[in-house]
């Protein structure tokens, strides 16, 4: 019971969190210099001051910057993200649209780094000062060094172009219809390089902190205790140690969560990912303000998701959280 209070307090205070964001949004965008109505002025060569002022009336520009923050915030209160003048679209479905393949290649890329970083900080902690903890450390090191666009291109110039093994880039094969399990494959192998590029990073991160958890925790009372009762090495791993070296990554998880979304842009432009990277890069070249907006408003509310379910998994780990 306690549990579901903890997790309605923190689902509480994610509202004024996210009203927060959306008003500091707002400010930063129209801090920056120009307007959609000079972008149409300028890409329709007709920037007289007739036309420049109807565009700045249709876009309601022409009010003062609290009218529009009103309308905003009463806007987003009603899920109304406004209208993309680029795309001729409501913002929420162009975000809709492209929130899927996002999610996708944040929760594999996601699942890779900390299920691989778990497992290398592991084996690294508990064989410390060994062959495991060295070629893992100097794995999470080439990692870490390792840029994520860089890295893409190597893996496309290999996998696809050499090898011939994986699509260069793309979310599904063009004119394939496929269905079923044949499409859900045909997504996979689209999904493979694109995920490996941004997870290869906080892998690294994952794998440096788990490796010193692990350490941090071998050498606690209660493990001296363990092996004095007589417990099996893995015994005492498995069922003492692991649960406790892995709050430190739960907490980096949840922290990295942000940094995932902004990566997943450079990786979706590499691969030409139909994500909502691509689509926040087309909207600030286009000066697309409502879709901005919309895209880091949404951002916002699917980090504020991802801790609150760390928050969670932090309660089911560390038992003293839940009193």
């Amino acid at each position: 019971m306690r549990r579901w209070i903890y997790a309605g307090g923190r689902l509480a205070l994610a509202v004024p969190v996210l009203f927060s964001i959306a008003v500091l949004n707002f400010f930063l965008i129209h801090l920056a210099p120009g307007d959609p109505a000079s972008v149409m002025a300028g890409e329709g060569g007709s920037a007289t001051p007739e036309y420049m002022a109807m565009l700045r009336h249709k876009f309601g520009l022409d009010q003062s910057l609290p009218l529009q923050l009103w309308h905003y915030v009463v806007n987003v209160a009603t899920l109304d993200l406004g209208y993309s003048f680029r795309n001729d679209e409501p913002v929420l479905t162009l975000i809709l649209d492209r929130l899927g393949p996002t999610l996708l290649l944040m929760g594999t890329a996601f699942v890779i780094s900390v299920g691989a970083g778990i497992l290398l900080g592991l084996l690294a902690g508990t064989g410390r000062n060994s062959w495991r903890d060295g070629a893992s450390s100097i794995l999470a090191l080439l990692a870490s060094a390792t840029p994520s666009f860089w890295l893409g291109l190597m893996l496309i110039v290999l996998l696809s172009i050499r090898l011939g093994w994986l699509p260069t880039s793309g979310y599904e094969t063009i004119g394939s219809f496929y269905e079923g399990r044949a499409y859900a494959l045909d997504v996979g192998r689209h999904l493979i390089m694109p995920a490996l590029s941004l997870a290869l990073f906080y892998l690294a991160l994952y794998t440096r902190v788990m490796r010193a958890s692990v350490i941090e925790q071998m050498n606690m009372d209660y493990v001296v205790t363990a092996r004095a009762k007589g417990q099996t090495e893995l015994g005492i791993i498995f069922g003492h140690i692991l649960r406790n070296a892995l709050l430190p990554v739960v907490t980096m998880a949840g922290v990295q969560a942000g940094n995932l979304i902004g990566g997943s842009v450079i990786v979706e432009s590499v691969f030409g990912w139909p994500g909502i990277g691509t689509l926040a890069f087309a909207a600030l070249q286009g000066r697309d303000l409502n879709l901005l907006l919309g895209i880091f408003l949404v951002s916002a509310c699917v980090v504020v998701a991802i801790n609150l379910m760390v928050d969670l998994a932090y309660v089911a780990l560390d038992p003293r959280m839940d009193m």
